[in-house]
């Protein structure tokens, strides 16, 4: 699948270790659920750290559930530094009376290890939500992880987060700010429990650019609201939920502290990382054969636009029929239908693309001839596009979702085993 690119960025390769001063190690520990065979193993534990002190944001889910590992992370970072993350897959550490004990211990593990302050780290975990995290594994695995960080360990780390995952979702971007080149990148975990409303995912980002906490915080959530928050993949958000940025300033720009090009420059960076990422989380949702892009124009606002681009995007009906390649234009109507917004159905017109072609299979409310043989072509393809108009307004909007196969099925109804 390829990138998309937006404005004057280069792509380039590392991840979380691709910007200056960061290094990255992911081990595994031996987190493994019970009775997992030797060849379901992996790294399950991830340590990324940054050689000077960060400027610090994040962005966690709204589910009323959250894991202990939020609550840590907020107390740590409320005056917007940090210095490392420590990350663990397998576990989620939520709706545990001693999680937020857990959580602690992870982040005074890692300082004791790296010889900073707790208040320091930052803690995230992920996995099956309701069983006691076994700190043992974590503690005897602290040496081996700090000693083996290099600032080329962004692989290890990010198959340490991995999950349900069948892809691997890291990216990097050069970007100019006040005349200095600057390196953007991160990693995300998410195929599963999925859907718009923060942050959908664990994501990890760093930067070598300088940049004060308030205007990274604004940044990212700015950013996670027309990326992150614009993908689904089966209407379940979860209780784990994170964004978290670190900024180094390593880059040598002055320190960017209100908006202006520079600031601009700089989110359009992270437009870029978290545009691709959401595409690639969507892509890969659990049992996903197909990403679907669906574009929303002609709205009174953006906001409208959004609500009937996500209502698409999250029909059950809709995704089965993209799994099928079948051209039912009337699922994509009904779910344009039953947004909540404002807009007149008749003046609905909705194409479908992807690299084969495009064709019209809905005007002004109704459908109109296509070739079903030319519609299964198109349907056949990885990437699909959904195009719609519901009116003249300047409102417009896009999200991302996947198809509906029979291994999501699969997939989850043996999660823990």
């Amino acid at each position: 699948m390829e990138l998309k690119k937006i404005g004057d960025v280069k792509f380039i390769d590392g991840g979380v270790c691709a910007a200056k001063g960061f290094k990255a190690n992911g081990v595994q520990c031996g987190l493994a659920h019970a009775g997992a065979s030797v060849t379901k193993k992996k790294n399950d534990l991830a340590l990324i750290v940054a050689d000077t002190e960060c400027t610090t944001a994040a962005v966690y889910t709204t589910n009323k559930v959250k894991g202990a590992p939020i609550l840590v992370t907020k107390e740590h970072i409320k005056d917007g530094k940090a210095k490392a993350v420590i990350v663990n897959s397998v576990n989620a550490n939520t709706c545990n009376p001693d999680g937020v004990e857990k959580a602690e211990k992870m982040c005074q593990l890692a300082a004791k290890a790296l010889g900073i302050d707790e208040n320091d780290v930052i803690v995230a975990s992920t996995g099956v939500i309701g069983q006691v995290l076994p700190i043992e594994p974590i503690a005897n695995a602290m040496d081996e992880l700090k000693d083996g960080l290099t600032y080329d360990g962004n692989k290890r780390a990010l198959e340490a987060i991995m999950t349900t995952d069948t892809r691997e979702k890291e990216i990097a971007v050069e970007f100019t700010v006040d005349g200095k080149t600057c390196t953007l990148g991160g990693m995300l975990k998410g195929s599963g429990m999925i859907h718009p409303n923060m942050a959908t995912t664990l994501t990890f980002l760093t930067t070598d650019a300088a940049i004060s906490a308030e205007m990274l915080q604004q940044a990212l959530s700015d950013v996670v609201k027309v990326t992150l928050n614009r993908a689904s993949v089966d209407g379940d958000t979860s209780t784990n939920d994170m964004v978290c940025v670190l900024a180094s300033g390593g880059a040598g720009n002055k320190t960017i502290t209100s908006d202006g090009e520079d600031y601009a420059s700089f989110e359009n960076a992270l437009y870029n990382i978290m545009l691709n990422l959401a595409r690639m989380m969507a892509r890969d949702g659990e049992g996903a054969t197909k990403l679907i892009e669906c574009s929303v124009s002609g709205a009174k606002d953006e906001k409208t636009a959004e609500t009937v681009a996500k209502s698409v995007i999250c029909s059950s009906l809709f995704k089965a029929a993209m799994f099928g390649e079948d051209a039912n234009w009337g699922r994509i109507l009904c779910a344009v239908g039953y947004a909540d917004a404002d807009f007149d159905i008749n003046q609905v017109d909705v194409k479908i693309g992807s690299a084969k072609g495009v064709i019209d299979v809905c005007k002004n409310g109704a459908g109109v001839d296509f070739s079903e043989d030319k519609a299964k072509e198109i349907l056949g393809e990885e990437v699909i596009e959904i195009i719609i108009s519901i009116g003249d307004g300047a409102g417009e909007a896009v999200a991302w979702g996947c198809d509906l196969t029979y291994d999501y099925v699969k997939i989850n109804g043996d999660y823990r085993s």
